[in-house]
């Protein structure tokens, strides 16, 4: 089997594969380390450890290469948070993608620039191309990004969302991920309407794992919320101890 079979065959709807999403190659030996099948990684984390802001503003050399260490680092599948696909053309996209070792890619079907949607049309359209190029050698996660842009009233959001993501997984996609989703009843509405597997942002945990599970959820990843959680403890609690001259190694 290779890295991508085995990182499509986790996604199973109602027994979701949890993919807590690493940063750098530490971070990925650590969730590894701990059982998981499988790293995800965050865009805005990885922009971070490489002195950019998330947006497609780091250069997609380092991108690139940030990922190629990540998937050398563990022997489990790797999944790539890439963006917009940093406006390379499908077939480029999808040579250079090969070449870290990552079995999938997420791609956003917004402007990171603008948050402007893209043309549903014209994302379904990018998507087959990058299907086409890759065959089965790449998992491919379509975002959706109506309730992170807030595209219009809650009921348009949903509906939007599933009419979009139906697109995307005819295309080719193998997972859906609308974005920022977390009412309940909405995230039951995209599990049973989405021909496919849906993955599902864990937020704040406002739904925990298992009821991400029972709503039928077959991904669930955390975005930059690890780094930003580890981050911030290092800068509220540990750099202020060492800086008043206090140990904060100590319980």
């Amino acid at each position: 089997m290779t890295l991508a079979t085995t990182l499509r065959a986790l996604h199973v709807p109602g027994t979701p594969v949890v993919l807590p999403n690493a940063w750098d190659a530490a971070s990925a030996r650590m969730v590894e380390a701990a059982g998981f099948p499988a790293v995800a990684t965050s865009s805005f984390a990885t922009a971070t450890i490489l002195g950019y802001d998330d947006g497609e503003a780091a250069p997609i050399d380092d991108v690139l290469a940030a990922a190629a260490r990540i998937a050398r680092a563990v022997s489990v599948p790797v999944t790539i948070d890439f963006e917009r696909g940093y406006r390379l053309a499908p077939a480029e996209l999808v040579e250079r993608f090969a070449a870290t070792g990552a079995a999938g890619l997420n791609l956003e079907d917004s402007e990171p620039s603008t948050g402007e949607l893209i043309d549903a049309g014209r994302q379904a359209d990018f998507l087959a191309a990058i299907r086409a190029a890759a065959g089965t050698d790449l998992v491919i996660n379509a975002r959706v990004d109506t309730f992170l842009r807030q595209a219009g009233p809650p009921a348009e959001q949903l509906q939007t969302a599933i009419d979009r993501g139906t697109r995307y997984l005819a295309a080719g996609a193998d997972c859906v991920y609308p974005i920022a989703a977390a009412d309940p009843e909405a995230i039951r509405r995209l599990t049973k309407e989405l021909p496919g597997p849906v993955n599902i942002s864990y937020g704040q945990g406002t739904n925990s794992l298992a009821d991400l599970a029972t709503l039928g959820a077959a991904r669930i990843t955390f975005g930059p919320m690890l780094q930003r959680h580890l981050y911030s403890k290092l800068a509220t609690d540990v750099l202020p101890a060492l800086a008043s001259g206090q140990n904060p190694f100590t319980a």
